[in-house]
């Protein structure tokens, strides 16, 4: 099964790149208006470095009768607020407000992280509810750190995730690209978009070893009010849970230095 119940583990070389939660509200003209001075005041302690910079959106389609056009949107502007240790970032534009970190540990830490800043964010804008609620998880397994340099990908990940490096007369170093992109609806009213294959993580600019990436992104749309979000946040990381211990094999999950963690 897709989303069977799996026991929760913390790994001692966990293949974790990145963890990323993002909350989308409709548009808060007063955010790109001026700088948001009472927010960074709010989360200085836990993210003293501040940086900002100017996105360009893409055309956004115009429709009339039955012509359609582009037409070119006006540059947003994207507040960073990052930790002293440069591990953990906010990320606040008219749009929506995300936390993502490098070097997330575990579940509750990173709910923690998120609680003080999204509570600042609610009290200072009062959004008028929040359109979609994203939770990503990007995994990258590397065999050089885990001693498994000799293990094709078919030793290590289910054979459902691999497309055909599963298949015994397939050489896994005469395949240029293989991967898998699904995009399905979820119960409960969520969606899962997974990227799954093996390839360089940052386009190999500075590390050049092949790896297997994860890449889970769960959400969920509709208005849902600030109450509601905790609930949809443990939902969503549940199913990151089911999802990745689904996807691993025994081997691989056993190189990663497992230790059972209680829910």
């Amino acid at each position: 099964m897709l989303f069977a119940q799996y026991e929760r583990y913390q790994y001692a070389r966990p293949p974790l790149v990145e963890v990323i939660c993002q909350l989308r509200f409709p548009t808060i003209l007063a955010i790109g208006a001026q700088e948001p001075a009472a927010f960074q005041e709010a989360v200085r302690r836990d993210f003293p470095q501040y940086a900002a910079r100017q996105e360009q959106l893409p055309p956004k389609v115009v429709r009339k009768g039955n012509t359609a056009s582009l037409e070119p949107q006006k540059p947003i502007t994207n507040y960073n607020f990052i930790s002293q240790d440069g591990r953990w970032k906010l990320n606040l534009t008219q749009n929506f407000i995300a936390l993502s970190t490098v070097g997330y540990q575990r579940w509750e830490d990173f709910a923690t992280r998120l609680d003080q800043p999204l509570a600042q964010f609610i009290q200072i804008y009062q959004p008028a509810y929040f359109e979609r609620i994203g939770l990503r998880y990007v995994n990258a397994v590397s065999r050089q750190r885990l001693g498994l340099e000799g293990q094709l990908w078919d030793d290590l990940i289910q054979s459902q995730y691999i497309g055909i490096l599963g298949e015994p007369d397939v050489e896994e170093s005469e395949i240029a690209k293989c991967s898998l992109e699904v995009d399905t609806p979820l119960v409960g009213g969520y969606r899962m978009k997974l990227r799954t294959g093996p390839g360089l993580v940052g386009g190999g600019k500075t590390d050049k070893e092949v790896k297997f990436v994860l890449d889970a992104d769960f959400s969920t749309a509709g208005k849902m009010t600030a109450e509601a979000v905790p609930e949809k946040l443990e939902r969503m990381h549940r199913f990151a849970v089911c999802f990745f211990q689904g996807a691993i094999t025994k081997e691989l999950h056993e190189a990663m230095g497992p230790t059972p963690m209680a829910d």
